[in-house]
């Protein structure tokens, strides 16, 4: 076991704190800042990373920046390369190429210590060696070397993975998924619903991307509901009666099966709940759907006939996870269903194996 705290290679260590101080840069100009504001937030940024390094591995004493004067050169480093950056925004290339390898670099390191930790082998996490397509193509034809492959990521590397491996692979994270408000919601918990699943965190795959009102109470619905969407900065990309309202855009066939991994959202009205499951049915990756009602027929309808890897009843689609679930790390929400299905913790990660202990037993 390590007698003392973690320590990154140098190299990698200074090259991250480099990465904040160039990221906050970024951040300002984007949000419009001048020079002078570009500057102070990469400092900033700088700064926070160092002693955001010394929080995770439990460093004592003084900060970094102040012990060891290479870290605050990499802050002023990066402070000035984040100014040029965000002033030179076609050259970011340059930028992402550091960033992504000091990314994997930390991966590589974090893992191989924690692995360390726990009494394994320091190479049990490992990154594949290489950049570019060709090394990822390797392991997925790497067939009887590699027992499973689950890809992290957007719906066309997923894809691309399923299509050319050669390994088994568990599909995971594609999320079109549904919030559907039935003729005996409760209208005060669908918005707060409806709410939590689009804007928590719209980036992630158990975030909603489609919303269905039951026409019954579309008049009394409707208004709040966009409006309330509208006021936390979400597009709606909606059907006729959705699209009556000022700021709504007008759907069109593919905005229904859309994955839109930010603050969009398509909204239709349907006439019942077999219409609600008949569109779900179509447009649904499969990820996680709702629905909200008083009825409880018509919540084992919703969750007998929608087949997808979690049915929610009166509850946010964003509870589809792993540690919510209850599962401790989640590997990922698998889409398919078989072998795994739903969030995944290490037990799906394992296989069966029999031992059977004879004494001269034939069959």
């Amino acid at each position: 076991m390590p007698t003392g705290p973690f320590q990154l290679p140098l190299a990698l260590d200074l090259a991250a704190v480099f990465v904040f101080a160039v990221t906050g840069a970024l951040v300002a100009r984007h949000k419009g800042f001048d020079v002078v504001g570009v500057s102070v937030l990469a400092l900033v940024t700088g700064l926070g990373g160092a002693l955001l390094r010394d929080g995770l591995f439990l460093q004592a004493g003084p900060p970094i920046v102040i012990r060891d004067a290479r870290y605050l050169l990499a802050v002023l480093a990066g402070a000035l390369a984040g100014v040029w950056f965000a002033n030179h925004l076609d050259r970011l290339a340059l930028f992402f190429q550091l960033a992504d390898a000091v990314g994997l670099g930390l991966y590589g390191a974090v893992g191989a210590q924690k692995a360390t930790e726990a009494g394994l082998p320091a190479d049990v996490v490992a990154l594949v060696p290489g950049e570019g397509h060709e090394p990822a193509k390797a392991l997925m034809r790497a067939r009887g070397l590699v027992d499973v492959l689950v890809p992290r990521g957007g719906a066309g590397l997923i894809r691309s993975v399923v299509e050319e491996s050669t390994v088994p692979v568990i599909e995971t994270g594609v999320g079109n998924c549904h919030v559907y408000v039935d003729a005996d919601a409760d209208l005060d918990m669908a918005l707060a619903i409806v709410l939590n699943a689009k804007t928590h965190r719209p980036s992630v795959c158990n975030a909603a991307e489609s919303l269905l009102v039951h026409r019954d109470v579309a008049e009394d619905f409707l208004p709040r509901v966009v409006s309330a969407l509208q006021d936390a900065g979400v597009t709606i990309h909606g059907d006729e009666a959705f699209a009556a309202f000022d700021g709504v855009v007008e759907a069109n066939e593919e905005d229904f099966g859309e994955e839109y991994l930010s603050l969009d959202i398509s909204a239709a009205v349907v006439p019942d709940l077999d219409a609600a499951i008949a569109h779900i049915r179509r447009y649904s990756s499969g990820h996680s759907d709702a629905i909200v009602t008083r009825s409880q027929p018509a919540a084992r309808r919703f969750t007998a006939s929608v087949d997808s890897a979690a049915v929610l009843v009166n509850a946010s689609t964003r509870f589809t996870d792993g540690g919510e679930f209850g599962f401790g790390a989640e590997i990922g929400i698998s889409t398919q269903k078989l072998h795994a299905r739903g969030p995944m913790g290490l037990p799906e990660m394992t296989s069966t194996k029999y031992v059977v202990t004879g004494d001269g037993h034939t069959r």
